[in-house]
């Protein structure tokens, strides 16, 4: 038997009535939809209901309910209800009370502590007090019937006070000590220090089955990977194994386009991340290439062109070779030079088409290509900001009108502009005319009908006014400040004029020039020029003025230019102070000099200002007559040669070497400007400049041989000159990045003999350091006398732009 409460009784009856029509409704709703208001049967409503009020409507017009099989079966569920006899006596008995069922379950219970016992007894008193008016199950003490049948609502109030349920554990009932009696030490919670530094996790590399499909291959993919792969990023170091996983996704679709690009089509690249014992990781690739593709069949649909050969001849792909990405596009771009060249400049190649096969692993390859008419030059036109006329263009052009088309003498021609340093922008251009320029033969010695094209060349003149500077040092001539103004097309096309001046410790002058670049002809230079100029060196003190006159065909920064040759004259008028041999004194003279001059130049180097292969050669002659005393004709020539030989990528060898004579004219009577003279920065490095050779012995006025403190020499020392000279250098230039070094030895001497005589050489040696940049290499030189003389330099330092030689 269950004891309940009898207020939970009526809320449990309450709840069943109304739960099981809903759960009815759930359990089998394709039924509910039949039930109408007027099949409810009044048993099955709650106790006042009728079937209007029985809460299952109709379902709407036109709606179907859905069919729900039922959890169990209908026969399943009534088998499990107990049957529920009316003529059984027990469904007649009252149910037991509370008050009933707890002096039961007290009498059961073997208790000896008194304050339980007390608390029974509290109980026991608060339950007879609430069912004090109770006489029978149902009945009031007045013989009243009680609602619903439960007599705890005979009173007319719902709800039933229900005292403490009873404590039977002492320990339960003892009040709690107070807080302060326990001892309690505070808890300290160390706090993680913080960190700056992210967590990185390092990983390595590993790619599979890569290995054969590169040795098939001259490009090193494997290389080509790690130079692009998003794994190398960050020095192999993730923040988490999601951003390795990332970049293996990625990667992996980064190598399937290397091995597509090399012909493997089919390649098929899996990803894994692998962690080892010590939970190290590695980023690995598995790679299964597959065939590799190779061309079928080759066809560039094209129209006839002349020669006949000229696709086939100038397109390297083959049949039968693999389907590599860079050859095509290798291919495809020497048509696109060679064409132009032979006199199609108006031609256009469609996009390419590749045909795979993949069960026979071949392509088959199709390129499109419309060459255009053929075409032969025209007439020049120019437009735009002009800095001179089509006249002169025509003149530095190096093709003619009605000569077959070629691309490299288009280019020749808008070098030949820029070189010029008087535009902003210019470019050359071929536009058809359609106009026939009948037969025209072409470099190969095939004729045929070509069109004419106009070469339009667009200017945008730049600023003619240049004004430049540069400075140098050397421990032997001090410091060298130059400048410049120049106007270079002053007097159009291409005459420009200039102004210059030199600040010096030891030399001063100023100077103008008029120059007219491509005179007459293409590359040649029409130069008048006029200086004065003060020296103050050790061989000699001048002023001297000069007036000359000159043609050349030289290399420019731009354009350089294999053979170079220059010729001219001059006029000399100098006052010179220099020690005399014969007269044993410093004597001042005054010179009168007229000459010619020529001369022709080699150069096969493969850089003007850092030459790093071939050689140089250049010749002198300047034939002169002294009028001092008469007239004296004589000859200065000189011989220049340099090689330069790259031993590695980063290491040239250079050499050079350098004679020179002066026939027809004692040293006494050669003005101490025109003679020769070594040492110094572009010369044998150690020694001062112009220091080598014969030299006069003058007591020094600053010695003193009583003043213990004085380390002047007793005598000085001044360079004389010679009549010849022979010099020799030999290099080794390191260079990393846009620096070097240069270790060097120099030898070199001067003689009073008219032809060198390769004695009594003097050396000097040392180390220098290079910053490169695109004008040449800054150098910086110190170098030291190996065989010193009394009086010679100790050690020299030397600054200046370009190479030694």
């Amino acid at each position: 038997m269950i004891a309940a409460s009898a207020p939970a009784l009526g809320a449990l009856a309450v709840a069943l009535c109304w739960a099981l029509p809903a759960g009815a409704q759930d359990i089998a709703p394709a039924d509910a939809q039949d039930v109408q208001p007027g099949d409810v049967q009044p048993g099955d409503l709650p106790p006042g209901q009728d079937a209007g009020e029985s809460g299952i409507p109709a379902p709407p017009p036109g709606v179907t309910l859905p069919e729900v099989e039922p959890v169990i079966a209908d026969e399943e569920f009534e088998d499990a209800i107990p049957d529920l006899d009316t003529g059984d006596p027990a469904l007649d008995e009252p149910l037991e009370s509370i008050d009933a069922f707890e002096r039961r379950i007290a009498e059961q219970t073997d208790t000896a502590d008194a304050d339980l016992e007390d608390a029974e007894q509290q109980a026991a008193q608060t339950a007879e007090q609430t069912t004090a008016g109770q006489t029978t199950a149902g009945q009031t003490t007045e013989g009243q019937e009680a609602p619903l049948g439960i007599p705890a609502l005979a009173d007319g109030d719902p709800v039933e006070e229900i005292g403490d349920a009873p404590i039977r554990d002492s320990e339960l009932a003892a009040p709690l000590p107070p807080l302060s009696t326990f001892d309690v030490e505070p808890v300290e919670l160390a706090e993680e220090a913080a960190s700056d530094e992210p967590v990185e996790i390092a990983y390595d590399i590993r790619i599979d089955g890569l290995e054969d499909a590169n040795e098939e291959t001259e490009t090193d993919m494997r290389a080509m990977f790690d130079s692009l792969a998003t794994l190398r990023e960050d020095g192999r170091e993730a923040a988490n194994v999601a951003q390795v996983s990332a970049r293996l996704t990625e990667d992996s679709a980064l190598l399937e386009q290397i091995l597509a690009s090399e012909g493997w089509y089919e390649a098929e690249v899996t990803t894994r991340i692998d962690r080892s014992e010590d939970e190290a990781l590695t980023a690995v690739l598995d790679v299964v290439p597959g065939q590799r593709f190779t061309f079928s069949d080759i066809t560039i649909d094209s129209p006839p062109v002349v020669p006949q050969d000229l696709l086939a001849e100038n397109f390297p792909l083959q049949v039968g070779e693999p389907i590599v990405a860079t050859r095509v596009q290798a291919a495809e771009a020497g048509l696109a030079v060679t064409l132009p060249q032979m006199g199609y400049p108006f031609y256009e190649l469609g996009q390419r088409d590749i045909l795979l096969d993949q069960y026979e692993g071949t392509g088959s390859y199709t390129l499109p290509l419309d060459p255009g008419a053929r075409t032969a030059f025209g007439g020049i036109e120019t437009t735009g900001d002009l800095a001179f006329d089509a006249e002169h263009i025509e003149m530095l052009a190096r093709f003619e009108e009605g000569q077959l088309y070629d691309s490299e003498d288009v280019d020749d021609l808008r070098k030949a502009l820029v070189a010029t340093g008087l535009f902003n922008t210019v470019s050359v251009t071929a536009e058809p005319t359609g106009q026939s320029a009948g037969m025209v033969e072409g470099p190969d010695g095939a004729v045929a009908p070509a069109e004419y094209a106009t070469i339009v060349v667009d200017q945008e003149a730049g600023p003619p006014r240049t004004l430049a500077g540069g400075a140098g040092y050397g421990t032997d001539q001090g410091i060298r400040v130059q400048g410049s103004w120049t106007h270079r097309n002053m007097f159009p096309p291409e005459g420009a004029l200039g102004f210059n001046a030199i600040l010096g410790t030891n030399e001063q002058g100023l100077g103008a020039s008029f120059r007219r670049s491509n005179a007459g002809r293409r590359d040649r230079t029409f130069a008048l020029t006029a200086d004065i100029n003060r020296s103050d060196y050790d061989a000699f003190e001048a002023f001297t003025g000069r007036l000359g006159i000159n043609w050349s065909y030289g290399s420019t920064p731009l354009w350089q230019k294999r053979l170079s040759y220059a010729y001219g004259a001059q006029l000399i008028g100098t006052v010179e102070e220099s020690w005399d041999p014969e007269l044993q004194d410093r004597v001042q003279r005054t010179y009168f000099i007229g000459g010619l001059t020529g001369q022709i130049g080699l150069d096969t180097t493969d850089d003007l200002l850092n030459a790093t292969e071939g050689f140089r050669l250049t010749a002198l002659i300047e034939p002169e007559g002294s009028l001092q005393d008469g007239f004296t004709p004589y000859v200065r020539s000189r011989l220049d040669g340099s090689t330069y030989f790259s031993a590695t990528d980063s290491i040239v060898l250079a050499a050079r070497v350098a004679l020179g004579s002066i026939q027809g004219i004692d040293r006494g009577e050669l003005a101490p400007s025109r003679r020769f003279y070594a040492g110094g920065g572009g010369s044998v490095r150690g020694y001062g400049y112009q220091e080598l050779g014969p030299r006069s012995v003058e007591p020094n006025p600053d010695f003193d041989p009583d003043d213990p403190d004085n380390d002047e020499d007793e005598f000085e020392y001044f360079p004389i000159g010679g009549r010849s000279f022979n010099e020799g250098s030999f290099e080794v230039r390191y260079r990393w990045d846009n620096f070097g070094v240069v270790g060097f030895v120099d030898a070199g001497q001067v003689y009073e003999e008219t032809t060198p005589q390769f004695s009594d050489l003097r050396y000097g040696a040392g180390i220098g350091g290079r910053y490169y940049t695109n004008f040449g290499p800054l150098r910086v030189d110190v170098a030291v006398p190996l065989n010193r003389r009394e009086g010679d330099s100790k050690f020299g330092l030397y600054i200046s732009i370009g190479q030694a030689f």
